[in-house]
């Protein structure tokens, strides 16, 4: 499903939900067992994470899942096939989160080509700048697939702007400088300025991530922004469960995070 039409339509959560999940992490089983029982939850979009050996933005429990994924063997096709599992079946987008030097490695035109093919609807590569990621928006856009790109605290307004241009599906706000976790408590003031500027020069969705774990967060952010993007506070919920343990979790976690509703 394209971002596109995630976005259009109807949720029953506010905002809208866009949870990270490491394919692989404990086993590919569990992730599509959880991957399917988010989308029933209600979430819009779901980041999957492809497993790396040097994830830049990744803090320490995304990281470790990665690992544990890497350990366990996963690899691009595997994650790629269960993409394809999933895409028909789910009412989210599918939204591929890795780097750009295993991209590199698998080929940008064929990741592209079998990407699109899978049923992904997006792909996120926090690590290639605005300016490098030209030719990789040009591929992934002859195969319909979207390209979200970053914009943090420290941007620019001027550059803020540009990569809103360059931008398709949604815009990624980072809440915070530093890598992905929960570790610090978030602080939404300097997010909400950049919002209220990026409101005027963009048409597309916000969504907010990096820091945000709890319901309190999810309520301070509500009114501001689109999705809540939420990784490592949901890895952390499912450590050490798999098969239905996790997919219990899993539903505890989103109607915990969304109890205000």
């Amino acid at each position: 499903m394209r971002l596109t039409d995630a976005f259009a339509a109807e949720s029953k959560l506010r905002p809208k939900f866009i949870p990270y999940v490491m394919a692989g992490d404990p086993n590919l089983a569990t992730t599509e067992a959880v991957v399917r029982a988010l989308a029933r939850n209600g979430a819009t979009a779901i980041e999957l994470g492809i497993p790396y050996g040097d994830p830049l933005a990744d803090g320490p429990t995304i990281a470790a899942a990665g690992a544990r994924a890497l350990a366990a063997g996963v690899t691009i096709e595997d994650v790629l096939a269960l993409v394809a599992r999933l895409a028909p079946e789910i009412s989210a987008s599918i939204v591929l989160f890795t780097y750009f030097n295993p991209l590199d490695r698998y080929g940008l035109e064929r990741f592209a080509r079998d990407a699109a093919g899978a049923g992904a609807g997006a792909v996120i590569v926090p690590d290639i700048t605005l300016e490098e990621s030209e030719e990789l928006r040009a591929i992934f856009a002859r195969h319909g697939i979207d390209v979200p790109m970053l914009v943090a605290p420290s941007t620019p307004p001027e550059r803020a702007v540009k990569i809103a241009a360059a931008s398709t599906g949604f815009l990624y706000i980072v809440s915070r400088l530093g890598v992905t976790g929960a570790a610090s408590e978030p602080d939404f003031a300097p997010m909400r300025r950049q919002v209220a500027a990026l409101r005027a020069a963009t048409d597309l969705p916000l969504a907010l991530g990096f820091g945000v774990s709890r319901s309190e967060h999810v309520r301070a952010i509500a009114d501001n922004v689109d999705a809540a993007i939420v990784g490592s506070a949901f890895i952390d919920a499912l450590a050490g469960l798999s098969g239905e343990d996790a997919v219990a979790a899993a539903d505890r976690f989103v109607a915990e995070l969304f109890a205000h509703d």
